[in-house]
């Protein structure tokens, strides 16, 4: 059953309209900046411009998903139906008016995508898992070339040069490059700060394959400067939750308690206060989906879901330290997708 389907009797309603980049593309697994999808009880068909309709067309050939060419009258596509449902936490305002004022009984999908995605095909994670072998490889090649007096907008160019390389088709998300004590702040804007000796180099990152990401972050020091044993000890202790969350994880568990996890390890060392984000998020064609691990999350951790690991600690105009894999669910146990060494690594 194609993922369209699938959606369409999860709603309930007599058809589906979607208009999201991301959900299109999850719909019909062809990327576009333009697009409906329009799915009922006996068809889904694909309404696109002069600009995309060839492409599609061969990208959707043998799949029960028609193609046609956009007219420019929206109205006229949905004439006829009486109710249809659309992720409202993801549409407009002005948009979801002009659906409710052709007369249509509107209900929303965004339940039903995030439960369907959140669970991954095989084709899904195999991509997911292209992307993460990408990233890891790209990550390796760059540590060599990491020298002294490199900006953090160098090193952040660097590797998405060797994603690209290796076949990425873009990053996941902005690349972070934080050197030192900007390394604090966890979501730290990659600028023109540059390298010395001595430095803590943290370093999120991600890539795209056939339309998914993965996600990564590793924290290393650039030289070993014989001042940093609060740094390492701190390390050890971010590395041990880290691999915790993979050792006692499994189907059923909650969101909060898979962040449970970690939070429990950090308070028994008083850490707990600097852990300041949540455990994780699920990854795939965006890189933050369902299901989320928080301290407040109930979203249940099911097999073929995919998600991030990263417990981090955050010391406020000092330093900080995060260790993320992207990680999934499978047969039962924590599956690895990213891989690269998360030993402390000096340069």
């Amino acid at each position: 059953m194609d993922n369209s389907r699938t959606l369409f009797e999860k709603v309930g309603a007599e058809a589906v309209f979607t208009e999201q980049p991301d959900l299109r593309q999850y719909l019909t697994g062809f990327e576009t900046s333009f697009g409906y999808v329009l799915t009922d009880k006996n068809a889904t068909v694909f309404y696109t411009d002069s600009r995309y309709f060839e492409g599609a067309k061969k990208a959707l050939l043998g799949k029960d998903i028609e193609v046609k060419l956009y007219d420019g009258s929206l109205e006229k596509i949905l004439k006829g139906y009486k109710e249809i449902a659309i992720p409202i936490a993801k549409t407009y305002h002005t948009d979801y008016e002009k659906l409710a004022g052709y007369g249509l009984k509107i209900v929303d999908s965004g339940k039903a995508f995030d439960e369907i995605m959140a669970v991954k095909h095989g084709y899904e994670t195999e991509n997911i898992r292209l992307a993460c072998n990408v990233a890891d490889s790209a990550f390796v090649s760059l540590l060599p070339r990491i020298k002294e007096g490199m900006s953090e907008n160098d090193v952040a160019a660097e590797l998405e040069y060797l994603m690209r390389r290796n076949g990425a088709s873009g990053t996941s998300f902005s690349t972070i490059v934080a050197f030192g004590k900007n390394s604090s702040v966890p979501h730290h804007e990659t600028g023109n700060d540059k390298l010395k000796f001595g430095d803590i180099a943290l370093i999120d990152f991600g890539c795209k394959v056939n339309g998914y990401c993965s996600d990564c972050t590793r924290t290393f020091l650039f030289g070993d400067d014989n001042k940093h044993g609060e740094f390492k000890t701190a390390y050890n202790h971010v590395l041990k939750a880290h691999m915790l969350v993979k050792e006692r994880l499994v189907p059923g568990d909650s969101g909060k308690v898979a962040d449970g996890y970690a939070r429990e390890y950090f308070k028994e060392y008083g850490l707990d206060k600097f852990f300041t984000h949540a455990l994780g998020h699920g990854i795939g064609i965006n890189v933050h989906e369902k299901p989320v691990l928080s301290p407040r999350s109930e979203d249940k951790l099911l097999d073929n879901m995919v998600f991030s690991d990263e417990p981090g600690v955050y010391f406020e105009g000092k330093f900080g330290i995060r260790i993320e894999d992207t990680v999934m669910l499978s047969g039962g146990k924590v599956v690895s997708l990213t891989d690269s060494d998360k030993n402390l690594i000096i340069l």
